[in-house]
């Protein structure tokens, strides 16, 4: 299995409780492997994925549909 990884800029401030359940909507997309922001960069979300499973497009699209605006970064 391949392992690739994004960074999602979140354009909100998350609280804690808000990463979490965004970390836990991301977990349920089949093909990632670990989602997580870091902290320190809570704008920023790291999501590990399998490229045969699922792709940047479609994580992008899942944050946007728990209602945030956000960018992939460095694509």
């Amino acid at each position: 299995m391949n392992i690739s990884d994004v960074m999602i800029h979140i354009n909100e401030t998350l609280s804690e409780e808000a990463r979490t359940t965004l970390e836990s909507a991301m977990q349920k997309v089949e093909g990632v492997v670990s989602p997580g922001f870091n902290e320190g960069k809570e704008h920023l979300l790291m999501v590990a994925y399998n490229p045969e499973k699922t792709n940047t497009a479609i994580l992008l699209e899942k944050a946007r549909e728990a209602g945030y605006t956000a960018q992939l970064v460095g694509m």
